[in-house]
C-alpha cells in the first residue's frame, strides 16, 4: 500500500516540531497533523516563560554557582521519588536527560540561535534534607525571547523543510484513530475540521467538514497531556493530593484535552503513571482571558507570607518557590482549594513575576532596556501592576484591618480573624530585628540573598510586613492552576511505545507530554522546573531521530 510520508507526527507543539525537523533533516518525508489552526504552531511552548534546566552552564559559572551532573541527578532522583515497577524506563529517561542537560543541550540550542538571559533563576528550592526534593542550586535558564524565542528555531527549520518538500503541515486535521495492521501501526485516520481564524490559544470550532486517512512507516504521538480537560484531571487525581479541587483554573488552552492518550491506549499503547500530575497553587484568574478559565501563575520570590483559607500560616518548608506539590497537598488537606499571600508593595515590586510569554513583554521582546527597568522601576513590572489593579484576586489596603475585611469579602467564607493574622505577622516581623533568627522563612530569605541573582532582581531586602514605609499591604487569593501531565505513554529511550503486554508496538513512537516527557514519566512525582520544555526537546529529538532511522 502506498505511503503518504515516511513518518507522521501528531501534534505541532514543541515536541512535535523537534521530532519533525529531525526527521526532515535526515532526508525523510514527514507530515505533521494538528487539530488546531496554523496560528497555534508551537503549541503550549509559545505561552511559556521559556525556562530550561541546564547543569554546570557558563551562565551558572559566571554567577559563582557550582553545579555538576552528580548533584543534579541527586536532586532529580530525590525529587522524582521513583518507587514503582513501571518506573524502570522513566528512571532511565531521567538519567539520560540530566546527562543531556549537563552535556550537549546548550550547545545544540545555541547552534540554532538560542540564547539565555544571563541571570539564572532558582526554582523549586525544596527545604528538606540533601536527598529530598528541590534544586540545590539555581538552574532555571530563561530563554531570551521566552516561549516564542524557544520555538522560533524549530518553526524556522520546519518552514525550511516545508519549502524543500520534505515536510508537510496538515492543520485542522483531528486524529480519531491509529491504523494498526497485524500489530503494526501504519497510519492515522480522522476528521477534517472547518477552517478557523480564532486567535492563538482560543477555543476553535469542532465542526467536521471531511475525513482523511494517512499512511507512513511510523507515527509519533506528540499531542500533549490533559491539563485543559478538568474532568480528566479530576478522574486521575491522586489520593495523596487530597480531594480534587471543586474549582480550578487552566494554565493551558482547552485543546490540551488528552484525546490522543485515550486513542493511543485504545490502539494498544501502554499508559502508565496517569495519577502523576503537576498543578500550581499560585494561580490568578486572568482579567483578559484567551481560553476558558484562563489562569496565570505567579512566580514568587521567597518573602510573601503564606496563609491557608482559615488564616493559618503554611508550615516550613512550604514557602513560596519551595515545593509546589507539597503546598498543593497541604492546601487541599485544609478542606479548601485556595490560599492567600500577604505581602507589601516592596515585595511585589521585586519578587513577583508572572509566568508566560505574554506577561513578560521585556523578555519576550528581547528588550534589554525594558528588562533593566525591573530592577530600577519604582513600581512592579507593568503586567504585575495591571493584575494588582484589575485582577479579581488582588486586595490592596493601607492597614491590616481593612485588608482582612477585604479578604473575607472576596472569599465569602469569612474564615479570617484579624487578631490571629496580626499575631502571626507581628511574630514574623520581630524576627527581622533578630540577628540569630529562628523563623525558617526569614532564614530562607537571608539564604536567597546570598545568591547575587536573587539579591539583584528576585528577593526584596528583609523588612517588616506591617511597616508602612514598605506599603501598601497586599493580599492575593491563590487558586489551583492545572498544568502538566507527568505520566504518559511508556517508551524506551528511542521513544518507541510499549504495548499492554510489555512488547514494543512496531511503528509507534511518543514524545513530549504524551510520553510523560519520556518513558511514561521521567519526572516521577515532582518536577525540578525548567524540565518540561527541555523534556519536549529531548524526547522529540530522540523519537524523531529513531523514527527517521527506522524509516530508512
Amino acid at each position: 500500500m502506498s505511503q503518504d510520508a515516511d513518518v507522521i507526527v501528531i501534534g505541532a507543539g514543541l515536541a512535535g516540531l523537534v521530532a519533525a525537523t529531525e526527521i526532515a533533516d535526515a532526508g525523510r518525508r514527514v507530515i505533521v497533523v494538528d487539530q488546531e489552526g496554523e496560528q497555534n504552531c508551537g503549541g503550549q511552548a509559545f505561552w511559556s516563560f521559556g525556562g530550561l534546566f541546564l547543569v554546570d552552564s557558563p551562565e551558572q559559572r559566571r554567577l559563582g554557582i557550582r553545579d555538576s551532573y552528580q548533584l543534579a541527578l541527586q536532586d532529580w532522583l530525590g525529587t522524582a521519588g521513583f518507587d514503582r515497577t513501571e518506573d524502570h524506563w522513566p528512571r532511565r529517561w531521567a538519567e539520560a536527560y540530566v546527562g543531556f542537560a549537563a552535556g550537549e543541550k546548550r550547545d545544540w540550542l545555541r547552534a540554532m540561535g538560542h540564547r539565555s538571559f544571563p541571570i539564572v533563576g532558582w526554582a523549586e528550592r525544596g527545604g528538606y534534607d540533601a536527598m529530598g526534593h528541590g534544586n540545590s542550586v539555581p538552574r532555571f535558564h530563561v530563554t531570551w525571547g521566552t516561549g516564542p524565542g524557544l520555538i522560533e528555531p524549530f518553526v524556522r527549520r520546519a518552514r525550511d523543510a516545508q519549502a524543500a518538500g520534505r515536510l508537510m503541515f496538515k492543520f485542522r486535521h483531528r486524529v480519531d484513530g491509529l491504523i494498526v495492521t497485524n500489530g503494526v501501526v501504519e497510519g492515522i485516520s480522522g476528521s477534517v475540521l472547518e477552517p478557523t481564524r480564532v486567535e492563538r490559544g482560543a477555543s476553535s470550532s469542532r465542526q467536521v467538514v471531511g475525513d482523511f486517512t494517512l499512511r507512513a512507516q511510523a507515527v509519533i504521538v506528540a499531542a500533549g497531556g490533559i491539563g485543559g480537560n478538568h474532568d480528566l484531571v479530576r478522574q486521575n487525581w491522586p489520593q495523596r493530593l487530597g480531594t480534587p479541587p471543586k474549582r480550578m483554573i487552566s494554565g493551558v488552552p482547552e485543546h490540551v484535552d488528552g484525546r490522543m492518550l485515550g486513542i493511543t491506549e485504545a490502539a494498544g499503547g501502554r499508559l502508565i503513571n496517569r495519577d502523576r500530575m503537576w498543578h500550581y497553587v499560585e494561580g490568578l484568574q486572568n482579567f483578559a482571558p484567551i481560553w476558558p478559565r484562563h489562569g496565570i501563575r505567579i512566580l514568587p520570590g521567597p518573602s510573601s507570607m503564606w496563609f491557608d483559607a482559615t488564616g493559618k500560616r503554611l508550615p516550613a518548608p512550604l514557602f513560596p518557590g519551595s515545593d509546589t506539590l507539597g503546598q498543593l497537598a497541604h492546601i487541599m488537606a485544609t478542606g479548601y482549594d485556595y490560599s492567600w499571600f500577604v505581602l507589601t508593595q516592596a515585595i511585589i515590586k521585586k519578587e513577583f513575576a508572572l509566568s508566560g510569554s505574554e506577561q513578560n513583554p521585556d523578555l519576550t521582546g528581547k528588550s534589554w532596556l525594558m528588562t533593566a527597568r525591573r530592577a530600577t522601576n519604582k513600581g512592579a513590572p507593568a503586567p504585575v501592576e495591571a493584575f494588582k489593579q484589575q485582577g479579581a484576586d488582588f486586595i490592596v489596603r493601607d492597614n491590616l484591618e481593612e485588608l482582612v475585611a477585604g479578604m473575607n469579602a472576596l472569599s465569602g467564607d469569612n474564615l479570617l480573624k484579624l487578631d490571629a493574622l496580626r499575631t502571626q505577622i507581628e511574630a514574623r516581623d520581630r524576627e527581622i530585628d533578630n540577628a540569630f533568627v529562628k523563623d525558617a522563612q526569614v532564614m530562607n530569605i537571608h539564604n536567597a540573598r546570598r545568591y547575587i541573582g536573587d539579591r539583584l532582581i528576585r528577593t526584596a531586602k528583609p523588612h517588616k510586613i506591617l511597616d508602612p514605609a514598605h506599603g501598601p499591604l497586599i493580599a492575593v487569593r491563590l487558586n489551583i492552576l492545572t498544568r502538566k501531565t507527568l505520566g504518559g505513554l511508556e517508551t524506551d529511550l528511542d521513544g518507541r511505545v510499549f504495548g499492554a503486554g510489555g512488547d514494543i508496538i512496531p511503528g509507534l513512537y511518543a514524545a513530549g507530554e504524551a510520553s510523560g516527557f519520556g518513558g511514561g514519566g521521567m519526572h516521577g512525582y515532582r518536577s525540578l522546573e525548567g524540565t518540561f520544555l527541555g523534556g519536549c526537546l529531548f524526547s522529540g529529538r530522540n523519537a524523531g531521530r529513531a523514527a527517521a532511522k527506522a524509516a530508512a
